[in-house]
């Protein structure tokens, strides 16, 4: 591999700040940028010379860390063969490869494998396969049966094409996805006479390792049992609900959403595309609860951080569905979908955590982070303290400052953006105790001496 090392561009801050959106962000009066020049192992080198701890994995994706030797050297003899072909009516090995290996880590039912280029997209492709999946339904017991018995399956079916969700979940930016997201406390309250009107049920209120609160089943179930007959799909984040409010519920709580799903034949769609791949302490989230989807959407880690990819996976079932349905072809075609140099970065990715070291790694980090955050539920503003695998989240008891408190981080050398009323941090797998012990000091120390400034939101976030 050519190791040799190339001098970082300088960065125009002005030219930036004045033409350049970064995510949630204002033109007129944007949060400040932190420049970066570089990035290897658990650490960031910014424009200045500073060096920081990465406490987010670049948004929950880098989970190996930067520069690591097996990703790079998979992808640089990637981009010298075949960096991007078009998928429709060609195929090649990294797609193939990839895909054997997600049906391989994934449930049993998951063998059809659909590759995009982006977590809101595999949302989008699963709403749209659940729904597309009811079209076909319909059509496909006509067979064998009289006349008046097709018309009622065929008219039932195809009223099934909403979607139910909980409250307090979050599924991406694009149009459908912004429709099953949180209607009322989520990012996109300003498009609601734009995107479909979805089925909400209550979130869950029973935290993850308690009971299950009978009455949160209860309520998802009067909605089921009233609406069923319109009902394609619910989709929901398991286990944790992440740019949510990164709250994490009961797996009973989940394994009675699959029996509900069964019991109104409504289709299930989990989104592990912030959970999966080892971040909860299981290698999918749905593991907590012993159940398989009929269709799951992975994203983020899946490349380990390294190029955009996302897959959507579905059963036998839902592809006979989708095949038999009017159009008789899946509806959809991105042109980057199975990317060659995407889906080698992912393969590459996916075979160092088949190498096993993730759960080692994950449940260390969770054993110290349990040590290290427990005692900061004491803290003044600290109103919950919530770890899981690789996550560790302190919830506050008002909205965050954004913008003020990643200067606040950066200057106790680590880089960690909170959002909402949380500060929060997933890092990368292969951080060492003493780079997480400072992640864990610098977010007690934050949280113990946030001004009242530091504590007011000016500007929305999704973690």
């Amino acid at each position: 591999m050519n190791t040799t090392k190339h001098t970082p561009s300088a960065i125009d801050f002005e030219f930036d700040k004045k033409h350049i959106w970064h995510p949630y962000t204002s033109m007129t009066n944007p949060v400040e940028v932190t420049g970066v020049t570089s990035a290897q192992g658990c650490e960031l080198t910014l424009a200045d010379g500073q060096v920081v701890i990465d406490g987010t994995s670049s948004w929950w994706a880098c989970i190996h860390g930067y520069g690591n030797e097996q990703i790079l050297s998979a992808m640089q003899n990637q981009l010298q063969q075949l960096s991007h072909v078009m998928f429709g009516g060609l195929t090649h090995a990294p797609a193939v490869n990839l895909s054997k290996r997600l049906v391989e880590m994934t449930c049993p039912n998951l063998t059809k494998v659909f590759l995009a280029d982006s977590g809101s997209i595999a949302v989008e492709v699963a709403m749209k396969m659940a729904m597309q999946f009811w079209q076909g339904e319909g059509q496909g017991k006509r067979q064998g049966q009289g006349k008046g018995q097709e018309t009622s399956n065929q008219q039932v079916s195809a009223q099934k094409q909403k979607m139910l969700t909980v409250k307090r979940g979050y599924h991406g930016d694009t149009f459908a996805a912004m429709s099953v997201c949180d209607p009322d406390s989520g990012m996109h309250t300003m498009f609601s006479e734009a995107v479909t009107e979805q089925i909400f049920a209550p979130a869950p209120s029973c935290k993850f390792g308690g009971a299950m609160n009978t009455a949160d089943v209860d309520a998802l179930e009067a909605v089921l049992k009233q609406r069923h007959h319109e009902i394609a799909a619910l989709i929901i984040e398991p286990i944790m609900q992440a740019a949510g409010g990164m709250h994490f519920y009961s797996a009973q709580y989940l394994k009675a959403v699959r029996a509900l799903c069964d019991k109104y034949d409504v289709l299930l769609i989990l989104d592990e595309i912030a959970t999966g791949f080892g971040r909860t302490g299981k290698l999918f989230a749905y593991e907590h609860a012993g159940i398989e989807p009929d269709i799951l959407c992975l994203g983020k880690a899946l490349t380990g951080g390294y190029i955009s990819l996302a897959a959507t996976l579905c059963s036998d079932k839902v592809a006979q569905g989708i095949s038999d349905s009017p159009a008789g072809v899946f509806m959809h075609g991105p042109t980057f979908m199975g990317n060659p140099l995407a889906c080698t970065a992912a393969d590459a990715s996916l075979a160092i955590l088949q190498q096993g070291h993730w759960q080692q790694q994950v449940s260390a980090i969770d054993e110290q982070m349990t040590q290290e955050l427990e005692g900061a539920i004491n803290l003044p503003h600290v109103t919950d303290v919530r770890i899981i695998g690789a996550v560790g989240v302190l919830e506050m008891d008002s909205p965050i400052n954004i913008g003020l408190l990643q200067k606040a981080f950066i200057d106790l050398g680590v880089w960690i953006r909170p959002f909402g009323n949380v500060i929060y941090i997933t890092p990368p797998y292969t951080i060492t105790k003493a780079q997480l012990t400072q992640l864990t000091s610098a977010m007690k120390t934050i949280a113990a001496n946030i001004t009242p400034e530091q504590s007011t939101a000016t500007s929305p976030s999704n973690g």
